[in-house]
This record gives structure tokens, C-alpha cells and sequence, in this order.
């Protein structure tokens, strides 16, 4: 996440398709907040191979991810482009907006994957549990 000018970002959305992108990112980050719980075996399953796939997708995506590129695409007609703002800034934006705070970029990546491995962990957990009984 290096790459993206922390200092210079702009906040929220305020048009309907930002508020509209930053309603399915967050539907999106509940679910990855609590997939885990879960009782379905295929649900379960489609859990936990999502979650190394979004975390592998910020990796190779520069810490950006594809919502985000999405939104880029939308607005601007490509993949990639240095004046969307919100492209690879979606947990500072949060942390700003909701905390009046934001923290190294370096932090918020360790934050971030190891989440991600906990939360993969506990779901697997729950899938080994239901499985064996």
C-alpha cells in the first residue's frame, strides 16, 4: 500500500456511485467480518477460498482492490487511475471517518492479513467442527 498518497485523500464518497460502491464494500466486509459463522458446509467452503483470494488480490493489486478499480473503471475508463482518491484507501478512509485516525500504512497491512489468516482460521475451524461433529 506504499504507493498511494495517504496524505492527500479526500474522505467519503458524497455521489451515488460512490455511496453505492461503498455500500458493497462494506456488505462485502461484513461478510468477510462474519462468514465465519456460517453452518453450511459449501458456504463455509466458498469462505475460506475467498479469503486467501482477497487477500492475494491486494497483494498483486498494489493494496487496491478490485472494487475499487471497479469504481476507477466507472468513472474514469480505466482499471487504474491516479485521480480516484478512494482506490487502495478504503480502511484508511474508515479509519479516518469512523476513528479520527490514521494509521501506518505498513500497520494497517499487518492488520489487515493477519485478520484475514485469524478470521480464515476460526472459519476453518467451524468447517472441521461441522464436518467431524
Amino acid at each position: 500500500m506504499a504507493s498511494i498518497d495517504f496524505d492527500d485523500f479526500s474522505g467519503p464518497p458524497t455521489d451515488g456511485l460512490g455511496l453505492g460502491l461503498l455500500g458493497f464494500h462494506l456488505l462485502v466486509g461484513s461478510y468477510v467480518m462474519t462468514g465465519w459463522i456460517l453452518s453450511s458446509v459449501a458456504a463455509l467452503a466458498f469462505y475460506l477460498l475467498l479469503l486467501p483470494t482477497i487477500a492475494a488480490q491486494w497483494h498483486f493489486n498494489r493494496g487496491s482492490c478490485v472494487i475499487n478499480n471497479l469504481e476507477s473503471r466507472l468513472r474514469f475508463g480505466s482499471w487504474r487511475h491516479p485521480d480516484n482518491r478512494q482506490e487502495g484507501a478504503f480502511l484508511i478512509m474508515l479509519c479516518d471517518w469512523w476513528f479520527r485516525s490514521r494509521p501506518d500504512p505498513i500497520r494497517l497491512d499487518q492488520l489487515s492479513y493477519g485478520t484475514v489468516a485469524i478470521l480464515w482460521a476460526v472459519g476453518a475451524g467451524h468447517l472441521l467442527q461441522i464436518v467431524v461433529g
